[in-house]
């Protein structure tokens, strides 16, 4: 997944990160989040669905300080939650059809 400069800028002013250096890292720690959560949850598009994007920042964030195997525990209902409202809109999609 290609990370916008936009998501890039977001999470660094989050994270009070004011230099450049690490953009490439930080990228990076954000597509690895995304392909996680969307593996657990299904798709979503990160800019459009403000739940899934707290939770990749809140993922990376994890994964920033070294400490994402503790993020699955701490966030267990917020991704479960997130997993059944794609999961929802995208049954509402083909009973639509």
């Amino acid at each position: 997944m290609e990370i916008t400069l936009e998501l890039l800028r977001e999470f660094k002013e989050r994270m009070h990160i004011s230099h450049s250096s690490e953009d490439g890292n930080v990228k990076r720690l954000l597509s690895f989040s995304i392909e996680v959560l969307q593996s657990k949850c299904g798709a979503f598009d990160v800019e459009e669905n403000t739940r899934a994007k707290e939770l990749v920042f809140e993922r990376t964030r994890y994964l920033y300080n070294d400490a994402v195997e503790y993020f699955e525990d701490n966030f267990l209902s917020e991704i479960t939650s997130l997993g059944l409202s794609i999961a929802l809109k995208e049954d509402e999609s083909d009973a639509a059809v």
